[in-house]
């Protein structure tokens, strides 16, 4: 496939790229760097068949150039990570809202299948034993920033569903479970590279809140094949699909988790949501996805455990 990856400097996006280009493909990536590094890439910069784009998915012309001479979308690009959303939320709300409606639309022009990445937060307060794809959204007011992100990505998500529906352009909707592995960063919210880098510090590992809020965690690198396979997948087209791992921990015992892996000698601090994020921070009690469906449309099945996930961060930040 001749691919875009929009966002393809970033921790996902780059992972991505690696996976394809190993497979043969023809990679384009275009990112801002906004929050992605060149350096995620670095690996690549010598690959015949990759190109990066330094370019914003708010650039209109750039975007329609790009997806004009590409036959496969994966759009990535985003404004990410809760001190993000909550420090700059005009920002990353024209980020998100315009950005992804600019993509699909070119998409939809030139007749490209897409994939559009979503993300769990779009379940906002539900706590469900299993989040299905057609679960209930469950948000706080829209005047909290908390929730902006949230209901941008629900937008995206109706965005891209419409186009698919009214163009047939072949639109696959990723929802991922907090995914993580090695190039992700802590310094945007991401909790277990945070936990990880402060433990490998010696410094204390601050849980926000009182740490019995409870979260599955999933490997980049169980992500990353699935959503190649989805976008092979003609039953998967114009639908929500669930990624990310089934192990379900507390907040504390993460932070426990990686003391021990670590063999650290950090203590646990705990910091209230208002001195984190400032007054007026809302979070879910317990987010857990039902993956079933990714599994009956691609046999998707996570294979890495929460220890094999800090384990890679653990070596990759060591190394």
């Amino acid at each position: 496939m001749k691919a875009l990856v929009t966002g393809g400097a970033g921790f996902i996006g780059s992972h991505l790229c690696d996976y394809l280009v190993a497979q043969g493909h023809q990679v384009t990536v275009l990112d801002d760097l906004s929050t992605g590094s060149e350096e995620n890439l670095r690996q690549l910069a010598d690959a015949p068949n990759f190109e990066f784009v330094k370019g914003s998915i708010l650039d209109a012309a750039l975007v329609d150039d790009l997806v004009g001479s590409c036959d496969t979308v994966f759009h990535l690009a985003a404004a990410v990570g809760v001190h993000t959303i909550v420090d700059r939320p005009l920002e990353s709300l024209r980020v998100n809202l315009h950005g992804t409606e600019t993509v699909v639309d070119a998409a939809a022009r030139h007749g490209a299948r897409i994939m559009v990445a979503s993300t769990s937060e779009v379940y906002g307060k539900n706590d469900a034993d299993g989040l299905t794809e057609d679960a209930d959204r469950i948000l706080g007011s829209p005047l909290k920033s908390r929730w902006s992100y949230a209901a941008a990505k629900g937008l995206d998500e109706l965005v891209a569903y419409v186009y698919g529906r009214e163009t047939g352009i072949p639109t696959v909707i990723t929802r991922f479970f907090n995914i993580v592995g090695p190039r992700q960063t802590g310094r945007y919210g991401m909790v277990v590279p945070r936990f990880v880098g402060q433990a490998l510090a010696g410094e204390p590992i601050t849980v926000y809140g009182d740490g019995t809020q409870r979260r599955c965690f999933g490997s980049v690198f169980d992500v990353v094949p699935a959503v190649v396979k989805l976008m092979d997948t003609p039953a998967a087209y114009n639908r929500a699909v669930n990624l990310g791992g089934m192990e379900e921990v507390s907040i504390r015992g993460l932070a426990e988790r990686v003391i021990e892996l670590t063999g650290s000698s950090s203590t646990i601090e705990y910091i209230p949501y208002e001195k984190a994020y400032g007054e007026g921070y809302e979070d879910m009690r317990r987010r857990m996805p039902d993956t079933s469906l990714a599994k009956e449309l691609i046999g998707y099945e996570p294979t890495r455990r929460l220890d094999d996930i800090i384990n890679s961060i653990v070596e990759s930040k060591r190394s």
